[in-house]
């Protein structure tokens, strides 16, 4: 039977299932296929260590630095924020994660390490497509697993006002806010977390 047939079929299939509900019960059932469906895809999410030099980790970034700019106010230039460079991002002196759908990138986050201070976090971006199938929570796990392997006590990271979605997540997984420790410029919000 061809693939257009079988589409046909199973569209008869759930118009019939679907016809002795009323309006209400439809939409709660479409809703909860909906999120069946999202989370599925969430489970299909995977996370690996890369490159910050390849195509991929290069269009994350990109995506993080314009959706910065748009969020920002007054934008966001990345020569005016503290550096995060490729080389800062590469073994041993720190680690890119970068989270996958399909074989597509969809987040990152990277962490810089240093000898005798706390890593920071840095690059913490997740797609809007992607967005509340708890990526970013995954990936700070990630991280943290990550500055574990690398002895790390503690982290830090520092954010902008602007991304609320980051703040809650952050206070979530445990960091607690703090005095300033950098001058980076778009930060209004400081916050570590020691590891155990």
């Amino acid at each position: 039977m061809e693939r257009a047939e079988l589409e046909r079929l199973s569209d008869e299939v759930a118009l019939r299932a679907l016809e002795p509900l009323g309006d209400e019960q439809r939409r709660r059932l479409v809703a909860a296929m909906s999120e069946v469906e999202r989370l599925l895809q969430a489970s299909l999410v995977n996370f690996a260590l890369e490159d910050p030099d390849t195509d991929d980790a290069r269009w994350c970034f990109e995506q993080y630095f314009g959706e910065l700019d748009q969020r920002f106010e007054g934008g966001f230039d990345p020569s005016s924020s503290l550096s995060a460079d490729a080389h800062e991002l590469k073994a041993p002196a720190g680690a890119l994660i970068v989270a996958r759908l399909h074989g597509k990138p969809i987040g990152c986050v990277a962490l810089k390490f240093h000898k005798k201070s706390p890593a920071e976090l840095k690059r913490m971006w997740v797609s809007p497509s992607a967005r509340g199938m708890g990526v970013g929570r995954r990936l700070m796990v990630e991280a943290e697993k990550r500055a574990r392997q690398a002895k790390v006590r503690v982290i830090r990271l520092e954010t902008n006002r602007t991304l609320g979605e980051a703040i809650a997540l952050y206070r979530q997984s445990g960091y607690v806010e703090v005095d300033a420790f950098s001058a980076e410029p778009y930060a209004h919000h400081w916050f570590e977390k020691r590891l155990v």
